[in-house]
């Protein structure tokens, strides 16, 4: 089985409506949060400031303190097993515009309820569920 390790963010930014939190749609069609590969010698948050920049153009993320959470799952790729362990951490941007990269399909800003329901996964939905029961939701 193959290991593999990243790190995202769930990322928001404060507007009239609230706050919005940012889903990128990725190629196979899912939409999740910014996230990717750590590199050689990153720290889990540097890999996030890299990952938000090149995805999405954002480099003004500011983490939030007491929000460090990690989700597991396997997956296929290449007929082999992937166990990839992701550490995602809660930031606010003060950025709107976003240059999508070449590795998505397109993004979104949402309500936190609309969010969740757009995510794909269950685990990106409980991911940001943990978001509300911490209280960083509000």
């Amino acid at each position: 089985m193959i290991e593999e390790r990243s790190a995202g963010t769930i990322l928001y930014r404060k507007s009239p409506a609230g706050k919005l939190y940012l889903l990128l749609n990725y190629p196979s069609g899912h939409w999740d949060f910014v996230k990717g590969n750590i590199e050689k010698g990153e720290t889990f948050k540097q890999t996030v400031l890299r990952e938000t920049r090149e995805e999405t153009g954002i480099a003004d993320v500011n983490f939030i303190d007491g929000f460090e959470n990690k989700v597991q799952y396997h997956y296929q790729r290449d007929g082999e097993v992937v166990h990839k362990e992701v550490i995602f951490f809660l930031a606010e941007t003060s950025t709107e515009h976003i240059e999508i990269s070449h590795e998505h399909l397109g993004f979104v800003w949402l309500r936190f309820n609309d969010a969740l329901e757009k995510l794909t996964y269950k685990t990106a939905q409980n991911l940001l569920k943990k978001v509300s029961e911490l209280g960083f939701e509000t």
